[in-house]
């Protein structure tokens, strides 16, 4: 079935892990053996041939570099123009995969229809490029409000103000406090350019201000039930009403800790925990409870986001075994179009929205 992934950091492995992901997944786990610098060394899932070997056509892939002051202890930029530099080199791996006809990007309603009619024409994917939809995780290398046109003008569509910590524009995961003045002018001018709200990563403060002033459109890429995981980088219940009645898509994500209660980073594995595909269905199926269907759900899978087999259900050896959740769905009673929703159709419904002309 053909398939959208609402969260790939596709720049930041081939950027910052220096992966080719040309490669087969094999020979990229084959150059990294006996590699330390990374917890997830030999273990990655994602290459443009596994993703056309899931009929994984369309994903949303991300720009992503933190400003750090002084004191906040997280990996990250000395200054926001330094962030915005590695967003730009991002940015130009990204063209150059376009040059090389590995990847188109996905920016309007004529490509996204275009290039959709390409993906489901019922010719082998073996020579089409991979659409993908600019996205930036974290606004902290946004440097002026003036950089967000010109990011825009370059492609950007989608925005998560946060990441982890505190930020620049509005508070992330483990970090408490609101917007300010920056975070909200962030806000109207996105807006104004009509890209999309990433709500995901928002603290709950940030979570209630952003909501109250931004009358855009909104999804969370890749998030998961805090009434099954608790916490805060979960959504709660009252989250998640809310981005249902706004019309927001959530993405399921597939990092182990996100998935099942108790996990301990780094010790835990997913067969010992019993994290299996079902339980990102289990998320799913919980917020379709909450909006009484299915028209609110879909993949966003943060594979190989700084984490891989040793963090991912036990059950998913690469990123084709996507495709072992439509029957997933099916035996918990999800009818034919439900799945097809699920796997693209509400990603689809919410660019055309957001998106027409």
């Amino acid at each position: 079935m053909f398939t959208i992934d609402a969260h790939l950091d596709l720049s930041m492995n081939a950027m910052d892990w220096n992966r080719d992901l040309r490669k087969p997944v094999h020979e990229i786990r084959i150059r990294e053996k006996g590699m330390t610098d990374k917890p997830d060394r030999g273990n990655n899932v994602v290459c443009f041939p596994e993703l056309r070997k899931g009929n994984i056509g369309l994903v949303v892939a991300t720009q992503i570099a933190r400003y750090v002051a002084a004191d906040n202890p997280l990996p990250g930029w000395n200054s926001p123009q330094q962030a915005w530099a590695q967003t730009q080199g991002q940015l130009e791996w990204y063209k150059e995969m376009e040059l090389e006809g590995e990847l188109v990007q996905i920016n309007s309603i004529t490509s996204l229809e275009e290039h959709i009619g390409k993906w489901m024409d019922g010719t082998s994917n073996d020579k089409k490029p991979i659409g993908y939809i600019l996205s930036l995780e974290g606004a902290d290398s946004i440097v002026t409000l003036a950089h967000l046109e010109k990011a825009y003008a370059k492609g950007l569509r989608a925005l998560g103000p946060a990441h982890y910590g505190p930020g620049r524009y509005a508070q992330g995961t483990n970090a408490t406090g609101g917007l300010g003045k920056d975070g909200k002018a962030l806000l109207k001018e996105m807006e104004r350019l009509n890209i999309i709200l990433d709500a995901t990563h928002l603290c709950d403060d940030s979570f209630w201000e952003a909501m109250e002033n931004f009358s855009g459109h909104v999804w969370a890429s890749h998030h998961n039930c805090r009434a099954l995981v608790n916490h805060n980088r979960q959504f709660s219940d009252d989250q998640l009403k809310e981005l249902i009645a706004r019309g927001a898509v959530i993405g399921g994500v597939l990092d182990a800790w996100m998935m099942v209660p108790d996990w301990i980073l780094h010790v835990s594995t997913p067969k010992e925990m019993n994290c299996n595909l079902e339980r990102v269905v289990d998320h799913m199926d919980h917020i379709c409870q909450l909006a009484g269907n299915a028209l609110h759900i879909g993949i966003g899978s943060d594979l190989d986001g700084a984490f891989g087999k040793e963090q991912s259900p036990y059950d998913l050896e690469t990123i084709a075994d996507l495709q072992k959740i439509p029957k997933m769905l099916s035996n918990r009673g999800y009818r034919d179009q439900d799945i097809e929703n699920v796997m693209h159709g509400n990603w689809l419904r919410f660019l055309r929205n957001a998106w027409q002309q």
